[in-house]
Parts: structure tokens; C-alpha cells; sequence
């Protein structure tokens, strides 16, 4: 038998390549503060992928200054993306998002940790829409919608409800052309399954989840008579060459690296957590409390190797449970909290939280002057935003209390790249992994084909990373 030639560029959906100008199937995901980096989506670009920067969690002015490069970098040849990360107490947050990318002309936003669809969302998807000359509907904006829940997979692959569109209509942001346009097509044209990662994660197995949106997907598309059937790309566990075939194998048009891309050269992470990371096995990571979502329960997967920052989470939304105040808590429990978790008295904190509201969100403290355990999750919410940034700076004296994304994907890379010139961080840029973990998923799809015809000797044939220059 013969078989024909495969290469990285035949992994997933060729309409994705053409729609988004990319070379490969290949997605960076937004890791929030800046982890994914101005630097790193610009390698992504120019080695033939499509990388989001990681807006979330910082500032409007920041976010711009980090568009501006990342432009300036690319120009009108490589396409790029910025994150929009959902808030779930104030959507006024991703309208001046929203407004800051639809002035500085980006293109693709990756919708992340969103329970449900928002007004913000639906504005930059379906502005600028039109029809061309031939009829054809015309979308200058994409959404990539990251999810792991059927219901949130739905509203975003629906078309808006006409509640959301007459309110935007009324507040000039759409015209009423653009929301006529709007209401026979979903509202993003890419969802991510996300299955179990690093950050906010639902810990799902990608083999149950992803066929389940993939096929959600397809009804909803015959559903509504859409002319394209909205692109689904798989997130989680994408850490070695076999896993970027698997996921391939059971039908994802595009694939998202995130944890891997944090221990590159490019990541916006101190070297400190980049070392930490380079160690990391499959089972050191554990699920500590959200800073952004504390108060709800909801949890993020972090390396706990190295440092005792999950448990020191955990402990933290314990006690938020059992007690009502600041007050209520017992002396003992308050001796804890100033010695072991945030090294200061609970005043010193308190005053520090003070001056962050009072420039960032005085609502806060207003609802704290009324509500005793909203004070207190403000006062526990000071250590889980604090350690993170703590890991990004490289504050080596708080190095116990690192908060660090991540998901056993890198475990996986790192056993993986062991032996090889990726195995030190030092090593490992972006477009080096990304071009390798793409040529060895080519080679393990090739080794399967080989096995399909009956020649079974051919399991020892392993990729192993080298060096390669993009051709």
C-alpha cells in the first residue's frame, strides 16, 4: 500500500487556516496578566499560529500599550487575538474592553470564564457586519468562546436573544442594520473546549467532553440553517506530540497550548516560576480558590510543588464558610492568618485593600462598610490576588506563597522534552516548542497510518524535538 505524505499543516481544519491566515491549527491561549505575553503572541504569529495575549486581570491603559506593540510587531500580515474575560460583578469592565479593541481595530478575542452570555460579547462580534456585493454577510470580528459547559456552550453558539440586541441598538453601539444582520448567526464562530488546564478549569476529561460540544455544535448549526458550522478546537491536557494528534483524531479543527507556553523563554512570568515549572511532574497541581471569583467557590488548577499557596487557599475560603466577620473569628484562627498565610496583621492588610479599592473600585468598600463577610473576602482576597502577582514579579522572599497557573500538560512536556535541548527553560522558545510538538504530532499520526497497514514494528520510532527552522 501506499500512503501519502503528512504534515503539520494537514492537522485539523484548512477552512480555519484560511478564514484566520495562520499556517497551522495552532491556538496560544490567553494566560491572564500578561503570562501570554506581547512577545510570545508575536513568535506564535510569525511561526504560523494564532496567539491571544493575556489581558485579563490588567489595566485598560496596559492592555492598549500592549495592542499597539503587538501591531506594530505583526502589522496587517499575521492575525493575533486579546483576551475578554468574562466579570461576572460588573459588565461595565468588558464594555470598556470591548470599546478599547473595537478602536484599536482587534479582530479575535477569546471570550474566557464566562457563565453566561453578555451584552459586551454580543457588541464586539456583530460590529462592522455587513453584506458584501454578493449578498454574503460579512464579519470583520471573531469570538473564540472558551467552555466546558453545554449551556454556556449554547448561548454562544445561538443567535443573541433580541432582548440583548434592541439594548445595544439603544445604546448606540450597534446600528439597527447590524442587529438585523445579527439575529441568524451565532454569536461565536469558534468555541474552545476546555478541558482539564491549568487556571479556571472544570477538571473535565476532553474525551467525554469534547464529542459532546462537537456534535452540540453540529445540531445547533442544522438548527439554525447556518451557511458555516461555527470551528471547535480543544484546550487541556495538550502537552505532548500525541496529545495534539489525539486531539486532532477525535475531531478538533484547531488545537490551544496553554501551561506549556508559561515555562517559555517568551512567557511574561518571572525565571523563578519558569525554573519551578521546568520540574513539574503530572501530579503536581492541585485546585486552590479563584482570586477573581472567591466568594462563588469557583477554583483554579496551580502547581503546588514548591509552594504551599493552595493550601493556604483552601484554608482561607474555609474559614469564609464557617464565619460571618472578621470579628467572629477566634484568636487562635486570627494568629494563623497574620503568622503563616499573610505574614501581617489583619489591620495592615486591611489598610493595603483600602488603598487598592479606592482608585480600582469604591463600590467595594462601600458594600464592605455594611457587610462584615463581604469585608472579610475582600481581606482573604488580598493573599490570592497578591500571591499571584508575587509569582510573576519573582518575589523570591515570598516564593512559599506562589500562585502559579498550570495544568498537567507540562508535567506531560516535561517527561516528554526530558533528555533534550528542551528540557531547560533557558531553551524553550515559543515557535521552537510549537513547530516540535507539531512535527512529532505529523510523526505519531504517520506511525499510526504505518500500524493501520498490518507493519507493527514500528513503536519505537519516537519523536524526538530538535532544532528546527521554519521553512
Amino acid at each position: 500500500g501506499a500512503i501519502p505524505p503528512i504534515y503539520p499543516e494537514y492537522l485539523g481544519a484548512s477552512a480555519f487556516q484560511e478564514k484566520f491566515r495562520v499556517r497551522f491549527n495552532y491556538v496560544s491561549g490567553s494566560m491572564a496578566k500578561g503570562i501570554a505575553s506581547e512577545d510570545l503572541v508575536i513568535e506564535v504569529a510569525r511561526h504560523g499560529g494564532l496567539g491571544f495575549f493575556g489581558s485579563a486581570g490588567l489595566s485598560v491603559s496596559r492592555i492598549a500599550d500592549a495592542i499597539d506593540k503587538i501591531k506594530y510587531y505583526l502589522g496587517d500580515e499575521y492575525s493575533f487575538g486579546v483576551n475578554l474575560i468574562h466579570h461576572l460583578k460588573d459588565q461595565q469592565l468588558e464594555f470598556d474592553q470591548v470599546a478599547l479593541f473595537l478602536e484599536k481595530g482587534v479582530r479575535n478575542i477569546e471570550a474566557s470564564a464566562f457563565t453566561s452570555i453578555t451584552p459586551a460579547a454580543i457588541w464586539f462580534a456583530f460590529k462592522g457586519i455587513y453584506l458584501d456585493d454578493d449578498g454574503q454577510i460579512v464579519r470583520p470580528n471573531h469570538v473564540f468562546a472558551k467552555i466546558s459547559h453545554e449551556h454556556v456552550a449554547e448561548s454562544f453558539l445561538s443567535p443573541p436573544d433580541d432582548y440583548f440586541l434592541e439594548s445595544l441598538v439603544a445604546l448606540g453601539h450597534l446600528s439597527q442594520y447590524e442587529a438585523s444582520l445579527a439575529k441568524n448567526l451565532p454569536v461565536a464562530e469558534c468555541v474552545i473546549v476546555e478541558s482539564d488546564s491549568g487556571g479556571h478549569t472544570d477538571n473535565r476529561p476532553s474525551t467525554a467532553l469534547f464529542p459532546v460540544i462537537k456534535l452540540l455544535t453540529a445540531r445547533l448549526a442544522a438548527k439554525f440553517g447556518y451557511d458555516e458550522t461555527p470551528f471547535v478546537g480543544l484546550a487541556g491536557g495538550l502537552g505532548t506530540p500525541e496529545a495534539i494528534s489525539a486531539a486532532f483524531d477525535i475531531g478538533a479543527d484547531f488545537c490551544v497550548i496553554g501551561s506549556v507556553h508559561q515555562s517559555c523563554v517568551e512567557a511574561g512570568t518571572s525565571d523563578e516560576v519558569k525554573k519551578m515549572l521546568e520540574t513539574a511532574g503530572l501530579a503536581d497541581y492541585a485546585m486552590t480558590p479563584s482570586p477573581d471569583m472567591f466568594e462563588e467557590g469557583i477554583k483554579v488548577q496551580v502547581l503546588k510543588k514548591g509552594t504551599m499557596m493552595p493550601i493556604f487557599g483552601n484554608r482561607l475560603f474555609e474559614l469564609y464558610r464557617q464565619y460571618q466577620s472578621l470579628e467572629e473569628l477566634p484568636d487562635q484562627v486570627k494568629q494563623e492568618l497574620e503568622t503563616k498565610i499573610f505574614k501581617k496583621t489583619i489591620a495592615e492588610v486591611w489598610e493595603e485593600t483600602m488603598t487598592y479599592f479606592i482608585s480600582q473600585d469604591p463600590s467595594q468598600l462601600v458594600q464592605a462598610d455594611v457587610d462584615p463577610r463581604h469585608k472579610m473576602a475582600l481581606v482573604m482576597r488580598w493573599y490570592l490576588g497578591k500571591s499571584n502577582q508575587w509569582s510573576i514579579n519573582g518575589e523570591s522572599s515570598k516564593r512559599t506563597d506562589y500562585q502559579i497557573w498550570s495544568g498537567p500538560a507540562l508535567g506531560a512536556f516535561n517527561n516528554w522534552a526530558s533528555g533534550t535541548f528542551l528540557e531547560k527553560v533557558e531553551n524553550r522558545e515559543v515557535g521552537q516548542v510549537m513547530l516540535n510538538l507539531l512535527e512529532g504530532a505529523a510523526h505519531h499520526k504517520r506511525i499510526q497510518q504505518i500500524k493501520s497497514f498490518g507493519i507493527t514494528n514500528v513503536n519505537q520510532q519516537k519523536y524526538v524535538p530538535k532544532r528546527l527552522v521554519p521553512s
